[in-house]
Order: structure tokens, then sequence, then C-alpha cells
């Protein structure tokens, strides 16, 4: 396992990893379906097509805002279903995100890892709709690239090209400076992983098992094993505590 004190960068998703991102998810569309007479699906259920569905309607229409692509997803899970499709109920979830809750720990492991990291979001969403959840993360980023600024979304590789170019005519920062943190294998550590970034996956699912509302990794052969693992951010600080005292991990 690497020595987290090593690098001086992080680079971070945020949603799922940082912003409890399924438990937002459900909070709009659980509701839904249960009042359109589809309370058959379970959560998990809601979550995986969710999932499914908003990577698709990403590859395909990347330069889409992510307000947009909600919306899009909105529609597809309502013809899914049998749901009458209803255009303000599709814009409504558009606008979610700054109603998705942080998790617990995400506020104060971040304010302690920024006295040791710079911080960096590398985000699949709109700068709009992240300046809502960054009020709930308590902490100023150093820099915040998200796909909207990028023009496509993770995992393709130009949103990591994007950041690595970026942070490097900024700060002068470097790849092995770098440990990109993350809870999706399909959209962060895969592709990561690919460019040669040290890794360090935030399992949130850990408890429960299963992708939730990210997709499973698909490519043969991908690198889709982090680095390192943790089951939660407070759980990374507990960690980079102990490489500075150099117990072993």
């Amino acid at each position: 396992m690497p020595d987290v004190t090593k690098f001086n960068t992080l680079t971070f998703d945020c949603y799922g990893t940082l912003i409890d991102w399924e438990r937002g998810i459900l909070a709009e569309l659980r509701p839904w379906v249960d009042r359109n007479g589809r309370r058959d699906l379970d959560d998990n259920t809601i979550l995986e097509v969710f999932g499914t569905t908003e990577a698709t309607c990403e590859a395909e229409t990347p330069g889409k805002l992510y307000p947009d692509i909600l919306a899009e997803v909105h529609r597809r899970l309502a013809g899914l279903w049998g749901i009458e499709a209803k255009p303000a109920e599709a814009t409504e979830f558009g606008q979610s995100v700054g109603r998705w809750p942080a998790f617990a720990d995400s506020a104060t492991s971040l304010q302690y890892l920024k006295r040791y990291y710079r911080l960096v979001i590398l985000s699949n969403v709109d700068r709009a709709s992240f300046a809502r959840s960054n009020e709930k993360l308590g902490v100023a980023f150093d820099r915040i690239i998200t796909a909207q600024d990028v023009g496509s979304y993770k995992p393709s590789l130009r949103n990591f090209e994007h950041a690595l170019a970026d942070l490097e005519r900024t700060f002068g920062t470097r790849k092995p400076d770098i440990l990109h943190t993350a809870q999706s294998i399909f959209h962060d550590i895969v592709p990561a992983r690919t460019l040669g970034l040290a890794t360090l996956w935030i399992n949130r699912r850990k408890p429960v098992g299963g992708w939730g509302a990210t997709p499973a990794p698909m490519a043969a052969g991908a690198p889709a094993t982090p680095d390192i693992e943790v089951a939660s951010m407070a759980d990374f600080v507990i960690l980079h505590q102990a490489h500075l005292r150099g117990d072993p991990a």
C-alpha cells in the first residue's frame, strides 16, 4: 500500500464520495415511483437502473449540462417503468443535485486533509450544481473541474487529461504528486489507473455490497483494482494519521 503522505494533491470525485448521491437520488425517485404505482421497485433496482441509464446518457450527449442529463434520465426511467413522463417532473429532478446531502464525515475529513494536501474536485456535474453541493462540504477547494469545463463525462480519459494539464499549468503538479480519491470504480478508478494515477477507493457501499448507482466496471482487462481501499472519508483520515506516525497499514 502506498504511503498516503507522499502525495501533495488529492483529486476528488464528489458524488458518491463526498455527497451521498444515492440517498439524494432515492429521496427524489422513491416517492415518484411509489405514487405512480411502482412500489415493486426496490431501492437497489432504482439505483442500478439509474446508474446504467445515466452513464448511457452521458456517453451519448457529453456536451449536455448535468441537469439536462438528469432530466433525460428521468424521462427514460419513466418509459422503462411505464410511468407517464411529465416534463415538469423531469426538470425538477434535473435541478435536484443541490438537495443531495453530504456524508456525515465529509466536511470534517476535508478540513483535516486540507492541512496536508491541495484539494481538487474532478466531477461529473456542472458548475452551478456543484456550487450548491460545495456549501455542504465546508472547505474551499484549490481547483474545481467539472464535466461542463471539459465537455465530457467520466469515465472518459479526457476529463483526467484535462485535470492533469490544468494542475500542471496552475500549480506545477505532476502525476506522482496526485492521489485520485473516489467511490466509483467505473467512473474513476479505472480511467485514473489507465493514465497511471495512484488511486484511493472510498468504498461507501462496503457494508451492503453491489454497485448501486454506479455501473459495474465493464472493460476486459481494465485496471480496476485501486491502490488503496477504505470504507469512508473518516477511515482515510485514520489511515493518514497512521502513515504520519509511521505505523504499518
